[in-house]
């Protein structure tokens, strides 16, 4: 899963990522309302923390703008503010949760998790590719009888590919999905990541699922 923090105060914003990011999530960072809203009309995150008071364009109009510009991508706001009609004015600016500031990192991990199930509704919970399954919600992956170990981006990987069963993923769609914005899709990191999880996921396997499109990138599929 990808997230957008928007955050003018840098420390808030390291904590929020770096947080986020031990939770296996990709995160990218804006620090100010103009450079939040062009990177939220991309569409390529599943949730968007935004901070109210920003520089350059304050996030409720920020807001305002991604649901007239019709992005559908869950908002949890957050905000010093606490009164009940700055809480119903961002409710009804298009925002899907709030969270005043200052607050318990558990909380905001909670709502993180609340907003994606809500958005994952109709969705089957366990994702399965042969007899390889993965369950999101708590965070196992099994290959038939046998439990997998993954670290924490070899699990994010790895959901991302089961996601997408079939559909070749280049280097840089895995780097925006998986990483972050920043990251230099040249290196081979994703290169050593996939093979990680082959020699985790297909090891004294006769079906091969992770399969290298030469030239192109990376598919998950059963043959």
């Amino acid at each position: 899963m990808r997230l957008l923090a928007v955050e003018d105060e840098k420390k808030v914003a390291s904590f929020i990522r770096k947080g986020l990011e031990e939770e296996g999530f990709a995160v990218d960072v804006a620090s100010d309302g103009e450079t939040a809203l062009q990177m939220a009309l991309d569409r390529v995150h599943d949730l968007i923390i935004l901070d109210i008071q920003l520089p350059k364009r304050d996030g409720l109009s920020v807001l305002q703008e991604l649901r007239r510009e019709r992005v559908t991508t869950p908002v949890l706001l957050l905000t010093v503010r606490a009164t009940i009609e700055d809480k119903v004015l961002g409710l009804d600016s298009g925002a899907d949760d709030y969270l005043t500031k200052p607050f318990a990192f558990e909380e905001l991990v909670a709502r993180v998790r609340a907003l994606l199930r809500r958005r994952a509704e109709g969705k089957p919970a366990l994702l399965q590719v042969a007899n390889l399954r993965l369950d999101p919600a708590r965070r196992t992956v099994f290959r038939g009888d046998r439990k997998i170990d993954l670290t924490t981006k070899e699990f994010a990987l790895l959901d991302y590919f089961m996601r997408n069963p079939g559909r070749v993923l280049t280097r840089t769609m895995i780097a925006e999905h998986v990483w972050d914005y920043n990251f230099d899709s040249m290196t081979n990191v994703i290169d050593v990541y996939v093979n990680y999880l082959r020699k985790k996921i297909d090891p004294d396997q006769e079906q091969k699922l992770i399969q290298t499109v030469r030239g192109v990138g990376y598919m998950l599929k059963a043959d």
